[in-house]
């Protein structure tokens, strides 16, 4: 009976019957894991510019500029400048790029909100100014940033929607 329970993998004692296996097979059988499914990439999230520049553009913003200040300034790595017909238009865009940086996972400070000629949207790593388009002139942002050269080639909110949706 010893020789048949170790041939069978059985402890010989009575008292411990678990049935161990040792066959090269069964051990190659219970070692696979099923195999996993491949799921498809998912598609990169869009950069906080690429949703800011959307939701602007969804929002009817005039003169939609982004600006990249990488290595140019400490305070931001990123300023997008928009214009809004009245008052009640760049309030409402605020609001919206405010609630879509914060489901972005962003901090948001909101300046200017009160008057709406221009509203200052700072999401850390991102500023958004919004103005109406007398205030625009005025302030003249895109000079002082030497944007203005650069004003034909910085990307405008529908070439930043395109270019995310062409990697999504």
């Amino acid at each position: 009976m010893a020789r048949t329970a170790a041939r069978l993998g059985v402890s010989a004692h009575p008292a411990s019957r678990r049935l161990v296996h040792r066959h090269p097979q069964q051990e190659r059988t219970i070692a696979r894991k099923p195999a996993a499914k491949a799921e498809p990439a998912p598609a990169p999230a869009p950069t906080l510019a690429e949703l800011v520049a959307a939701t602007l553009d969804d929002h009817k913003a005039e003169d939609v500029i982004v600006l990249d200040l990488k290595g140019r300034t400490s305070i931001t790595d990123t300023m997008i400048i928009a214009t809004g017909k009245s008052q009640r238009q760049v309030g409402a865009m605020a609001d919206h790029v405010e609630k879509a940086l914060k489901q972005a996972g962003q901090k948001v400070t909101i300046e200017g909100m009160p008057q709406c000629d221009w509203v200052l949207v700072d999401g850390g790593d991102i500023i958004v100014h919004l103005f109406r388009p007398e205030v625009r002139a005025f302030y003249n942002l895109e000079k002082m940033w030497g944007a203005l050269e650069a004003k034909a080639d910085a990307p405008t909110a529908s070439a930043v929607r395109a270019k995310a949706i062409e990697q999504g």
